[in-house]
């Protein structure tokens, strides 16, 4: 997988029957990537007073936040991501490391990131220098993605059952925790290094399709962290 993406992001809160009939017209021009329908699991990093998410919701020209991410069920064999994901003007910078997730029970993220001599590492040993931060919320969502058939830069993705939790380390269930959107919603991601092409525009067009401002990591502390709800009233399990 690739270690550097540099790209715009449009997201779009639309409803799952929205979704079925976009996918069925997206599928016209753009092919399924090779993950297939695939669990998204998030690990976000914050500081005690929450000082990354509350700089973030601000929309400042520039931002900054960092996550481990991994896909599938939890698997200690199974490779992990920690990302350093940049927001200027729009444009959005992801630089990542992969390590196996089994290091984590032996080493903490400093000493992972310490350990690699690379670039990438250098920016994540430099971010963590000067952002005492830990785990503070763990996100998992079930996602399928889309490719374009002729340029590799158009990525779609739908993202549904977007679940949260307050994030001790070990404990990854994707299917326990709040729900940050309603049952019925899913989010829509389109990616891309340019303009998104004609016939892309013109359904959202005639779908009545808009773009929205949206973080999940945002939503989950506008609505659960800072309104100190009683989370073990609104935690489910499914």
């Amino acid at each position: 997988m690739q270690s550097i993406f540099k790209r715009y992001e449009k997201k779009y809160l639309i409803t799952q029957e929205q979704g079925t009939i976009l996918q069925k017209l997206i599928a016209q021009n753009m092919v399924i990537d090779q993950l297939g329908d695939y669990l998204v699991q998030n690990l976000y990093y914050d500081t005690a007073n929450w000082d990354i998410i509350r700089e973030s919701i601000e929309k400042p020209m520039y931002k900054e936040k960092l996550r481990l991410r991994f896909y599938g069920q939890y698997n200690p064999k199974s490779q992990g991501f920690l990302e350093l994901k940049k927001k200027f003007k729009g444009v959005v910078c992801k630089r990542r490391i992969s390590f196996p997730l089994s290091e984590l029970k032996k080493h903490s993220v400093r000493e992972i990131v310490a350990a690699d001599n690379s670039q990438i590492s250098r920016e994540l040993d430099f971010f963590l220098q000067n952002n005492p931060v830990s785990e503070k919320i763990y996100i998992a969502y079930k996602r399928i993605a889309y490719t374009h058939l002729g340029d590799n830069d158009l990525r779609i993705t739908f993202d549904k059952d977007i679940y949260f939790h307050p994030a001790p380390l070990d404990n990854y269930n994707p299917a326990y925790g709040c729900q940050i959107i309603d049952q019925n919603q899913m989010l829509m991601e389109i990616k891309t290094t340019g303009a998104i092409p004609i016939w892309l525009a013109r359904m959202l067009s005639e779908k009545h399709i808009f773009p929205v401002s949206f973080s999940k990591v945002g939503v989950c502390y506008t609505r659960f962290v800072f309104k100190r709800q009683d989370l073990e009233e609104d935690m489910n399990v499914a």
